[in-house]
């Protein structure tokens, strides 16, 4: 046996051994919990946030991602929940040369250094899925490399079974939320990220969306050096976003529009959202100008987490919006219908409509304003999460829908990048624009062309 294949046999085996003492672990905690909650004890989510840690800390991969996905979502987990997972670790250590030579051979061929002027032995970048390398072709292009790590849907399946355990704790605890179907979506996107033809589709797809967009750049599929397992683009050099947090205002007032387009634009137009909020994400591009560089757009990376809507629950969020602006109760009602919510009650409609009026706040006031004033980045809808959820205790519970999930999810990612470019935009204005002459039937038209330009087969939901 080789040292690579002794090495991933290993790895494999401490898996296993892992897995085993965290359901010990998981087991304990919601034992517990289930315990107090049949006695009538006041329930200790610090306590048990912390235990819930403890437990997973020790395991690397797909179920740190998605820990962390979940800690991003508003209501999914508590607030002290949310906390202690958003500090766990999904990065991995990236696969040895030898290892990356024979999973690179798996997928284009003995021959596949040939098809390279130039190939990065070390990882740029290494995440839970897979890692990076930066390598160049015969004709000069600088390319990205993005590599899986072997044996993954195996873990992805097992990680997410104890995902589950782990999250029936808080059901144990608190049941005000039904959020099985809210992991069921977890699930089903995780899922696809291990998919990079998909992924490559994605890419194709908002190529094409932002082809006439200089402030929002795409990188492109290079299809010939692509597999299931491995996706080739083009390397897009710019900034981590973080560093502009002390540029001028003008300068990081480009960067947050660019992002607003960057989120809005598809998902208005098209029925699709980029679903991954990670800052890492987004690149600044800058331009020479007369007295130096300045902003030009973002780059716009990863596109595993893709979520495509129905042209129905787009015109559901533009309804929303529109009840909202004229407090309409029955406008939004049929907007959450529009959404799938069921069992709406007047005081459930109130209270999801306190979520909303959180979320589009922004858009509601012609201004120019901040997204929330006074909040830190990370706190951005923990405290009217937690009204919500308080209020749901009294007059759910209630089931999100599945669309609901990365929809709330990029919303929040969003305003926390705003939150940290500190920008001061007349954000009704930026929303107007992009829902004016909203037409189901033209969305849908659009969309349909798209996702058959992009090569996307998959039924939108």
């Amino acid at each position: 046996m080789s040292g690579d294949e002794d090495s991933e046999s290993s790895r494999i085996s401490r898996r296993l051994k892992r897995y085993a003492q965290v359901g010990v672990g998981l087991g304990g905690i919601a034992a517990r919990a289930g315990a107090g909650r049949l006695l009538g004890l006041e329930a200790n989510n610090d306590k048990t946030a912390r235990d819930l840690k403890a437990a997973l800390g020790g395991l690397k991969g797909p179920i740190m991602k998605v820990a962390q996905m979940a800690a991003t979502i508003p209501d999914v987990v508590p607030p002290e929940f949310a906390a202690e997972l958003a500090e766990l670790q999904s990065a991995a250590p990236p696969m040895g040369w030898n290892f990356v030579r024979r999973r690179m051979r798996s997928e284009l061929g003995v021959n596949w250094e040939k098809r390279f002027e130039h190939f990065e032995h070390e990882a740029a970048a290494a995440a839970s899925l897979g890692q990076v390398h930066r390598a160049v072709l015969p004709d000069g292009a600088r390319v990205a490399v993005k590599l899986q790590y072997p044996d993954m849907q195996s873990a992805v399946e097992a990680d997410l079974q104890q995902l589950s355990l782990a999250f029936s704790v808080y059901r144990r605890m608190d049941s005000a939320v039904d959020t099985r179907e809210m992991f069921a979506e977890i699930g089903d996107r995780l899922r696809e990220e291990l998919d990079y033809e998909l992924e490559a589709a994605h890419m194709r797809l908002y190529g094409a969306i932002f082809r006439d967009e200089p402030r929002v750049s795409v990188p492109e599929v290079v299809g010939a050096l692509s597999t299931k397992r491995l996706l080739t683009m083009g390397w897009l050099d710019g900034k981590p976003l973080l560093s502009f947090k002390d540029h001028p205002l003008a300068a990081r007032n480009r960067i947050a529009e660019a992002m607003f387009a960057a989120w809005w634009m598809p998902f208005s137009h098209f029925g699709v959202i980029h679903g991954d909020p990670h800052l890492g994400n987004y690149l600044v591009r800058e331009k020479e100008g007369a007295e130096g560089p300045v902003v030009a757009g973002i780059h716009l990376l990863d596109y595993g987490c893709i979520r495509l809507f129905s042209p129905r629950f787009v015109s559901g969020v533009v309804e929303l919006y529109r009840a909202l602006e004229a407090n309409d109760r029955d406008r939004a009602a049929e907007a959450y219908r529009v959404w799938g919510f069921k069992d709406l009650s007047n005081e459930l409609i109130d209270t999801l409509n306190l979520w909303a009026r959180f979320i589009y706040a922004p858009m509601l006031d012609d201004r120019v304003r901040s997204v929330a004033d006074g909040v830190r980045p990370g706190d951005y809808g923990r405290k009217e999460a937690f009204a919500v959820h308080s209020a749901l205790k009294a007059h759910g519970p209630v089931t999100p829908p599945r669309e609901f999930v990365f929809m709330d999810r990029a919303a929040i990612g969003l305003g926390g990048v705003f939150l940290h470019l500190d920008a001061q935009l007349n954000f009704y204005r930026l929303f107007n624009e992009t829902i004016k002459n909203f037409e189901i039937g033209a969305l849908e038209a659009r969309q349909k062309a798209a996702l058959k330009k992009a090569r996307i087969l998959t039924p939108v939901a």
